[in-house]
C-alpha cells in the first residue's frame, strides 16, 4: 500500500516554515516491524512481541528505579509518517479530522504506547505493546503511575 497517497475525502495543508520546539531523541525502539503494513493498529501488551527500547549513553542513568514499574508510557516520533493531512479516510470508513484518529499521520507525529515492562538489561528496556517501525526514535519514558504524585488518582480519596 502507498502510505503517502491521498485517499478519497482526504485533505492536506501546507506545513509551516516555522519550528516551535527542539526535541532530543533519547534512543531507538527495536521492533520486528519493518513496514507500516506489518505494524499492528495498536500494540498488544499481553501477547505482542518482545521489543527493546534502547537508550542512548547520555540518558542511561535516567533509567535508575524504572524496574519498579510494571507499566510505562513511551512517547516516540513516527519519523516516516506524513505530516500534512487535515482530514483522513480510515480504511472502510468515512473522512474524519486527523485529531479524531490515532493515525500516525499528523502535524506532529508523536505517538504514545502504554507498554508492559518485562525487564531492564544494559541500558535497554524489554517491553510488550509497541506498534511502531523498527528504529523509531524514542522521545520520552514515563511510568504509567508515578509513586511521587502529589495528587490522588481520579476517583480515589487522598490517603
Amino acid at each position: 500500500m502507498d502510505w503517502q497517497a491521498t485517499r478519497p475525502g482526504e485533505t492536506s495543508a501546507p506545513l509551516p516554515d516555522r519550528r516551535d520546539a527542539h526535541l532530543v531523541f533519547i534512543g531507538r525502539l527495536r521492533t520486528p516491524f519493518t513496514t507500516r503494513d506489518q505494524c499492528p493498529r495498536q500494540g498488544d501488551a499481553e501477547n505482542g512481541p518482545v521489543c527493546r527500547a534502547e537508550i542512548d549513553a547520555p540518558w542511561k542513568a535516567a533509567l535508575a528505579g524504572i524496574e519498579g514499574f510494571a507499566w510505562l508510557d513511551l512517547l516516540y516520533w513516527m519519523h516516516q509518517a506524513r505530516r500534512d493531512l487535515v482530514t483522513q479516510t480510515p480504511r472502510g470508513g468515512e473522512p474524519l479530522g486527523t485529531f479524531a484518529l490515532r493515525s500516525p499521520v499528523r502535524p506532529n507525529p508523536i505517538a504514545l504506547s502504554r507498554v508492559r515492562l518485562l525487564g531492564v538489561e544494559d541500558g535497554a528496556l524489554l517491553v510488550r505493546g509497541l506498534d511502531c517501525l523498527d528504529g523509531t526514535p524514542l522521545l520520552d519514558i514515563k511510568p504509567h503511575r508515578c509513586l511521587h504524585s502529589a495528587r490522588p488518582e481520579p476517583g480515589h480519596a487522598p490517603s
